[in-house]
């Protein structure tokens, strides 16, 4: 039986071992009535265990604290974050691999800016009706022209194969394009080859 003077908070300690540890004889239960109690108490404990977890777990379902809801929204920001990281590596690899491919009409494109240089576009001919399809193609692929006499020179953009200086510009300047530069949403397939214009003194 329990000691009359122990503190009711703190945890009850019974024996149950069959075999005395001290004498090594074979126990025997004092009492049928000992047995009984022993075993109703030991459920009682169990059940109010099992309620009182029920009953945290319920009370957290219905009031989460504030570390549970900062926990939630961490969660749902690393997920939208990765959402929104892979969206954009699916598009940047699109953008890639569309590119390889437009890549190599870029001679073709080139071809058809000398062509149009000389005169050679003019009217309505088949030779123009196929440049301007195939230039209706590569716009609609995502494909964008840049690099225009006039423009400030950007190195991120242009690259220049030659500089001359000049009296008339502020900032170095696109003089003339030698090579039209193209990109692809955020993939840069060719810089622009320009030649620049660049401030006395």
């Amino acid at each position: 039986m329990a000691d009359e003077n122990q503190n009711p908070d703190e945890p009850v300690i019974r024996d149950k071992r069959k075999i005395d540890p001290e004498t090594g004889a074979v126990r025997e239960p004092s009492s049928e009535t000992d047995a009984a109690a022993d075993a109703a108490a030991s459920a009682d404990e169990a059940e109010l265990t099992v309620d009182d977890i029920l009953n945290a777990a319920q009370a957290e379902v219905a009031e989460p604290n504030d570390e549970h809801l900062a926990d939630l929204k961490r969660v749902t920001a690393e997920y939208a974050n990765y959402r929104k990281r892979t969206e954009q590596n699916r598009e940047l690899e699109r953008d890639r691999a569309v590119g390889q491919t437009v890549a190599a009409l870029l001679p073709v494109l080139d071809d058809l800016d000398r062509a149009e240089k000389h005169g050679d576009l003019e009217g309505d001919t088949a030779f123009g009706t196929i440049a301007a399809k195939l230039r209706q193609v590569t716009e609609r692929l995502g494909l964008v022209r840049f690099g225009a006499v006039g423009e400030p020179f950007d190195p991120q953009l242009h690259e220049a194969i030659f500089q001359q200086p000049a009296d008339d510009v502020e900032v170095d300047t696109v003089a003339d394009v030698v090579e039209t530069g193209y990109q692809l949403g955020e993939v840069q397939l060719r810089p622009a080859k320009v030649v620049v214009k660049s401030p006395q003194g």
